[in-house]
């Protein structure tokens, strides 16, 4: 199994106040501290399947202009999400699966590039996004637990859609099996790995007490696990992953900040 980044922006930042304040408010945060950010989704080649983990955001979106004071800005877009995709040597043909964390714009945008991809994704997020056809699988979780988490859908050997309610709320992670490691690539559970540390939900959720819960699940996984952590609106993502770093919530690295 190979796990890829499809890289489609960079060099962005995400304020403290956005990423770390969901329970306890923006105000709490230092307004002085920004992190790193951009957009990345993720390939996930089996040998057998080519699969991807969201389609990123469509070629025709009109980026937002710069705005220092923002609370987010994904940086530039230094690629189509397409002209990545194909850069790293596939068609649209060979993707066999999409599993689909959630319904945002930046992880569906080209969902309908793909004509012989079967779609996973939460009933509850197919119903929102009107998504039906026969390539359309609303997973209803009924595989049991995988862990500590409630529920799962086995998509085939070694790989799991997971329930985990709070960004939205239909919101799904993807975990891999692979060379002893578990790659977690999360739907916005956090959109900084500086939050997954300091055990903090953002502002953007449909559902808090859920959220809550999902972020609890996940560090409890973490710790039980050895997990590379695969976010896709910070670099650290695709670092993670080039490196196949194991997070270790009790020691964060130091951070790097936006210039």
């Amino acid at each position: 199994m190979e796990i890829k980044a499809i890289i489609e922006y960079a060099n962005g930042f995400m304020t403290q106040a956005f990423a770390f304040g969901g329970e306890d408010g923006m105000e709490k945060c230092d307004p002085s501290v920004k992190y790193r950010a951009g957009i990345q989704n993720y390939l996930i080649d089996t040998g057998n399947e080519v699969i991807l983990v969201d389609t990123g955001i469509p070629a025709d979106f009109e980026d937002p202009e710069y705005d220092e004071n923002a609370p987010i800005y994904n940086g530039q877009r230094i690629s189509e999400y397409m002209d990545a995709f194909y850069e790293l040597g596939y068609k649209k043909e060979d993707v066999t699966k999409i599993l689909l964390t959630h319904k945002h714009l930046d992880h569906s945008g080209e969902i309908n590039q793909f004509p012989n991809a079967k779609i996973y994704l939460s009933k509850t997020e197919a119903q929102e996004l009107d998504l039906e056809g026969e390539n359309v699988v609303p997973v209803e979780f009924d595989d049991g637990a995988y862990h500590n988490f409630e529920k799962s859908q086995k998509i085939c050997e070694g790989l799991y859609l997971i329930e985990a309610i709070g960004h939205t709320s239909g919101n799904s992670i993807v975990i891999a099996e692979n060379d002893d490691l578990f790659y977690m690539i999360q739907g916005d559970v956090t959109y900084t790995d500086e939050a997954l540390y300091a055990n903090k939900l953002s502002v953007v959720f449909e559902d808090i007490g859920k959220a809550r819960e999902t972020l609890d699940n996940v560090r409890e996984f973490i710790t039980n696990n050895p997990t590379v952590y695969l976010s896709t609106h910070t670099p650290l993502g695709p670092e993670n992953l080039k490196n196949k770093y194991v997070i270790d919530l009790e020691n964060p690295p130091e951070s790097i900040y936006p210039e």
